[in-house]
């Protein structure tokens, strides 16, 4: 296993993850429920599924287009999105 590239991803996706709308989620269910495992297994396994979907989508993705243009597509999407939302106007 690549561990330095286990230790940047989980990494990332952690500090990404912090309080995002899915911790927030999290955090009331379980501020309802009586089952605090529940919410915790539900939660965990839904994290898990969607990075399995990205993962899956990635590689198959990485079948046509080289590594080196994902990351020069993602900086420009990256880029962009950022340009609009600071020159959205004010709601």
């Amino acid at each position: 296993m690549d561990w330095k590239l286990f230790t940047s991803t989980f990494a990332a996706i952690f500090v990404a993850e912090l309080g995002d709308k899915t911790q927030l989620a999290a955090l009331s269910l379980s501020a309802g429920s009586s089952s605090k495992w529940a919410v915790f297994a539900g939660s965990a396994l839904a994290l898990v599924a969607t990075s399995a979907i990205a993962v899956a989508a990635g590689e198959a993705v990485s079948r046509f287009v080289s590594p080196a243009w994902l990351r020069r597509i993602a900086g420009v999407v990256f880029v962009g999105m950022g340009l609009l939302f600071l020159l959205k106007k004010g709601d």
